[in-house]
């Protein structure tokens, strides 16, 4: 997946809304709570999703996956993307979508009401 596919990805979720932050990071979120971000590896983008406890324990030592920088050192289940070979593009969007739900579900009745989702 490219950023670019990233970004139209996001974008089409309901009610999201997307700023750059954190050294020109792509950041994406719903009811202002991040649910994924584009930055970058070693010069290459690396996709970062909020993951379930299961995908974060599965996945967190899959070549090309890992604990998220800074957000998993914080005991946060957050997992990141940082090589093609991690996940494909199609696992990417499925996690993508759970992040998202994943964070929705956290947000008041109020705001979720307000917001359509």
């Amino acid at each position: 997946m490219t950023r670019d596919e990233f970004n139209d990805f996001c974008a089409n979720l309901k009610a999201t809304s997307h700023v750059v932050q954190w050294g020109n990071a792509d950041v994406w979120k719903v009811g202002g709570k991040v649910f994924a971000l584009c930055g970058w590896n070693d010069g290459k983008d690396a996709f970062t999703f909020k993951a379930t406890d299961l995908a974060f324990e599965v996945l967190g030592s899959e070549p090309g996956i890992r604990p998220a920088p800074y957000l998993a050192s914080r005991g946060m289940k957050w997992l990141q993307v940082y090589d093609q070979r991690g996940m494909s593009d199609a696992s990417l969007r499925e996690h993508i979508v759970t992040s998202y739900e994943l964070v929705v579900a956290k947000l008041t009745k109020k705001l979720r009401a307000e917001l359509s989702v």
